[in-house]
């Protein structure tokens, strides 16, 4: 008999890889306000009465919370239905699963640190910048002190799911390609760790199994910047000869892109490795799985 999962907000690009690394092996429940495929069902999450019947009905042997909103210039123009969504939210999933007495998974970011550090592992102390920073440290600080058993897992720059749910970097790029752009602006100024969508998935689908709870830094190997991750990505689609990238800095797209950012992102999956359990690949290898299995045909 399938152990059962009830996965919330799951209607995007990381819901996706998690519906589909784990629908074989488990009973799924996925949920999210906004229903955009045929396996989801409608849940606000931010409902709590509405969570506690729904999950309580589902009786799962875990709770995957997984929605948040990420858009930073909307958090923080919209701070308080940002802590509600990213936090509140969060600290009502940690009361049912410690009703129900089921781990909890929680998705981090590592935008929770403030960027003077070249490189964060799993015990560097936070230092979040802005709304999102903060609304996300604070659930997982709520995760990590009040939930019985659980996963904090971090991710990076996320990239998953291909043009219908993927909105960050690499389809905000690819869009400009398909829309016949010859020159990329790009910023030289940002350091990260992509982290790629399925990759994520497998690696809390393994710890889950294992029931290694706890915190964990989870991004691919190798760390980079925006500037080499555009690179990279027209050396794969073999248009850097076509293609212009011009440097920026920052200031550049600050209009648009308000928000205070740390300059570096950059997590090492520390732990993971320490646990011989770390399951995720170069970003260079994730990013060329990622464009040769949703982007074959968009350009």
């Amino acid at each position: 008999m399938k152990k059962k999962i009830y996965i919330a907000g799951c209607g995007g690009m990381l819901g996706e890889a998690f519906y589909t690394q784990f629908k074989d092996d488990y009973e799924l429940k996925c949920t999210d306000k906004d229903v955009n495929i045929e396996w989801l069902s409608y849940l606000d999450f931010r409902d709590i009465k509405a969570y506690r019947k729904d999950v309580t009905e589902f009786k799962p042997d875990y709770l995957f919370h997984l929605g948040a909103y990420t858009d930073l210039e909307f958090c923080e123009q919209n701070a308080d239905e940002t802590y509600i969504t990213n936090t509140i939210s969060v600290e009502n999933a940690v009361f049912l699963a410690n009703e129900l007495d089921i781990p909890l998974l929680y998705i981090s970011t590592a935008g929770i640190f403030d960027g003077q550090k070249y490189l964060y592992d799993d015990w560097d102390t936070p230092n979040p910048l802005g709304v999102y920073a903060r609304s996300k440290y604070m659930g997982e600080r709520f995760v990590l002190e009040n939930a019985k058993r659980f996963l904090v897992c971090r991710a990076g720059w996320m990239m998953g799911a291909g043009p219908k749910k993927d909105k960050k970097f690499i389809q905000k790029l690819m869009l400009q390609l398909k829309n016949g752009t010859k020159e990329l602006f790009i910023v030289d100024d940002k350091d990260g760790t992509p982290t790629y969508t399925h990759d994520f998935a497998k690696n809390v689908k393994a710890l889950i199994e294992k029931e290694y709870w706890g915190l964990y830094n989870m991004v691919c190997g190798g760390q980079t910047s925006r500037m080499e991750v555009a690179q990279e990505l027209l050396r794969i689609l073999k248009l850097e000869n076509s293609i212009k990238i011009t440097p920026v800095n920052s200031d550049y797209f600050k209009d648009t892109y308000f928000a205070e950012r740390p300059p570096c992102e950059r997590l090492e999956n520390r732990k993971l490795r320490i646990r011989s359990l770390n399951l995720m690949q170069d970003w260079k290898t994730a990013l060329r799985e990622y464009i040769d299995l949703y982007y074959s045909d968009y350009l």
